[in-house]
């Protein structure tokens, strides 16, 4: 079986150890939808589409894979020393319950656990391979984010944090 990297196309790279190559509910766990082929950037590749009002889809590139600028737009290029973790991770809504999420992860072999950020909101934290954070929010939690994540909340921590951003500066 191959190995992949998954890259949240609206928000940079990240690592996943693999996607199955059939289409099957397995790449899209919390999502529903579909993975197919996706030859657009490097051979190989695949793309997970929610089927949502949204148009949200991952792509997955082999491991390996690093993305360049070109005149051509994005262009894939083979790594040297590919890396199985890293720091990019991505949140996603889901429809399924806290109870579902947990059995899928316990299905796949995969850590995970509920987990609160600051007293604002939960997220399920997935270890995809146990090496790729992914925060799955249920329609519960996506509520709390939405009305915590907020331009006005977020300039409020700011300053609430003034002192000790000022120390670590």
């Amino acid at each position: 079986m191959a190995e992949y990297v998954i890259l949240l196309a609206a928000s940079g790279g990240s690592v996943l150890d693999r996607l199955k190559s059939t289409v099957s509910d397995d790449p899209m766990l919390f999502w529903g939808g579909i993975a197919a082929p996706f030859p657009a950037v490097t051979p190989g590749s695949w793309v997970a589409l929610a089927g949502d009002d949204k148009g949200s889809l991952i792509e997955f590139y082999p491991r390996g894979t690093e993305l360049h600028e070109s005149d051509q737009g994005a262009t894939g290029a083979a790594a040297a020393a590919p890396r199985r973790f890293n720091a990019t991770h991505y949140a996603m809504a889901t429809k399924l319950s806290q109870d579902e999420v947990l059995a899928i992860a316990a299905r796949e072999g995969w850590p995970a656990k509920y987990c609160r950020r600051g007293d604002a909101f939960g997220v399920i934290e997935v270890w995809a391979e146990g090496c790729q954070l992914i925060e799955v929010l249920t329609e519960e939690m996506q509520a709390e984010y939405v009305g915590a994540v907020t331009i006005d909340n977020w300039l409020a921590m700011l300053k609430a944090r003034e002192p000790e951003l000022a120390i670590a500066a």
